[in-house]
């Protein structure tokens, strides 16, 4: 097993961190396909039933919670199938997506497995913010860093003719594969559009137009297409159920979709409000002479515009701040258009303290 070679005695438990895109869920299955299969009479066909999450020694955990990974995440798939011996490999591995978002229940009802694991038991854990992760779970793991792809190399996989857009799309991703695939969609640059319009119509105080409701409106229909496809899934598993257990099961399939087009909602805003921070940022590099650091690169004509328009670079220093919090509040389930209207008159006044103070 080429995963394995040099690998004497795995570890029971790491952690594989990096920025999102760069390849840990993948490298994550091949591991645990390499795992379960040592020793087995048919290596390709047990890795071929992890590639499609039919393995039954392979745990898959993702977040159920809108904003974080809950007991019910741990308890049933993670801590109690732990301390049961496998069903067809000599091992059973658990992969835990965004470890970061284990709330501390969750995270210390883990902590007795990572401590004191069967022999047999191998967490993968997987995560694009280790700082979060809670430091009685990091300690007891293997650490493996994943470092982001260069841009160049991103937006040479990209499908498209235009090699500046595609070269904008993946330097925005900020090494994130995945991300620079959806910026360079048709749906990526309606956000990008969106997001670019709310930026300046604040900046140049024309928040009148609400430029929030664009955001709001992509992230809406974001939420809708998941929870379409959650439906889908439900209903495609309640073929397969007795009679007695579907009403069960379309009452758990109901909330899993509400959480899943929040999730949804969430991820759209906030790759929305990233890229709002990356346009502020790259102003000042315009305004610096710093052409060869902007990640908007097909943008720069208006870039120059307004960073002209810019007095105060203070003031949109400032402004990345105002951005950077709004983010963070709206992973605290805070009213999301409430949050974008603050964020669009905060940014507004920024701005006008900026004219003011250069009329002075």
């Amino acid at each position: 097993m080429p995963v394995l070679e040099g690998l004497v005695r795995p570890s029971h438990a790491y952690l594989f961190h990096g920025p999102a895109g760069t390849g840990k869920r993948s490298i994550a299955r091949a591991f645990a396909a390499a795992l379960l299969a040592q020793g087995a009479s048919d290596p390709g066909e047990v890795a071929a039933r992890v590639a499609r999450g039919a393995h039954p020694d392979l745990t898959w955990v993702t977040a159920s919670g809108a904003t974080e990974m809950l007991v019910a995440d741990i308890e049933q798939p993670v801590v109690a199938a732990a301390a049961r011996t496998p069903f067809e490999s000599t091992r059973r591995v658990f992969v835990i997506e965004a470890a970061h978002t284990l709330n501390d229940q969750a995270a210390n009802r883990m902590l007795k497995t990572l401590e004191e694991p069967a022999a047999f038991v191998h967490l993968l854990l997987l995560s694009d913010r280790p700082d979060e992760v809670m430091p009685t779970i990091a300690s007891r793991c293997q650490h493996v860093r994943f470092d982001p792809l260069p841009a160049a190399v991103i937006a040479e996989r990209l499908d498209g003719s235009d090699a500046e857009r595609l070269l904008a799309c993946s330097r925005l991703a900020l090494g994130d594969a995945g991300r620079a695939a959806q910026l360079a969609t048709d749906d990526g640059g309606a956000l990008r559009a969106s997001a670019e319009a709310f930026v300046r119509s604040s900046l140049e105080g024309s928040t009148s137009k609400r430029p929030w409701l664009g955001l709001l409106e992509l992230a809406r229909a974001a939420g809708a297409r998941a929870g379409e496809d959650a439906q889908r899934r439900v209903e495609a598993e309640l073929e397969l159920l007795p009679a007695k257990e579907r009403r069960r099961h379309e009452r758990e399939g109901a909330e899993a979709r509400r959480r899943v087009e929040r999730r949804a909602r969430t991820r759209t805003l906030d790759l929305a409000l990233g890229l709002c921070e990356l346009w502020l940022r790259d102003m000042l590099c315009v305004r610096e002479g710093a052409l060869e650091l902007i990640h908007a690169l097909d943008r720069r004509a208006q870039l120059e515009q307004d960073a002209t328009a810019c007095e105060d670079p203070a003031r949109v220093r400032e402004g990345i701040e105002l951005v950077a919090d709004a983010r963070l509040r709206l992973m605290l389930n805070v009213s999301e258009e409430l949050a974008l209207e603050a964020l669009a008159y905060r940014l507004e006044a920024l701005a006008t303290k900026s004219h003011a103070a250069a009329a002075g």
